[in-house]
């Protein structure tokens, strides 16, 4: 009898939830469980909450929004190029010629 392979066609797909791709999901997560112990931590405080819950769902609409914006700026890993690129220095300054002379003769690297 022949065997049956089930092919898996997502392999190298970036993992996909409501639109948010790969670590915009995460980053999301923790920001949901960061609402969730600040709204415990005020509400056990002895605020309102009439005062913490529009506190807490504002917070939480800002959260969703910034993450769905970096979300579809950036795509998956454009956030982390985009991060490398900033710490990236204009130029170089250097005030002797000396480090590229000695590299021809092999004083630096060997």
């Amino acid at each position: 009898m022949a065997s049956v392979y089930h092919i898996n066609k997502g392999i190298n797909r970036p993992i996909v939830f409501k639109g948010f791709v790969a670590q915009y999901i995460a980053y999301l997560a923790v920001g949901l469980v960061l609402l969730l112990i600040g709204f415990a931590a005020l509400y056990v405080s002895g605020l309102s909450l009439f005062i913490v819950l529009p506190i807490i769902l504002g917070l939480g609409a800002g959260l969703l929004l910034v993450v769905q914006r970096l979300s579809k700026r950036f795509g998956q890993h454009g956030l982390s190029k985009y991060l490398a690129r900033r710490k990236v220095p204009a130029f170089l300054r250097f005030s002797s010629r000396r480090l590229f002379t000695s590299l021809s003769r092999g004083g630096i690297i060997q």
